[in-house]
């Protein structure tokens, strides 16, 4: 029996992949959320536009994490980084597929 975590994780993989490709962009996901059913990394859930994403639903996400999404509210984006390290961006979900779907070409 799948444990009900595992159910809601699965079932928020097939919710992406579907946004995604409502809006026309490719999308597919990894066989048991593990990215070497695609020749990949196992921590690549799912492949859209190219891009290899890792997807994670929780009831409640860490507290300083929280307060950076809870800036997208009044911003574009968050940017952010440790000392000595790379940066990384937090936007919405929607602008992401918009931005994948804008760098789109029509051949």
């Amino acid at each position: 029996m799948t444990h009900k975590n595992k159910v809601k994780g699965n079932t928020y993989e097939r919710e992406l992949v579907n946004q995604a490709k409502d809006i026309g962009l490719e999308a597919k996901r990894a066989w048991a959320s593990d990215g070497r059913s695609l020749g990949l990394h196992e921590e690549v859930d799912l492949v859209i536009d190219g891009k290899k994403i890792q997807a994670k639903r929780r009831k409640t996400i860490l507290k300083g994490l929280r307060d950076m999404v809870d800036l997208l509210e009044h911003t574009d984006a968050v940017v952010f980084r440790e000392d000595k390290a790379k940066s990384h961006v937090i936007i919405s979900w929607e602008d992401y597929l918009s931005l994948l779907s804008h760098g789109q070409t029509t051949d």
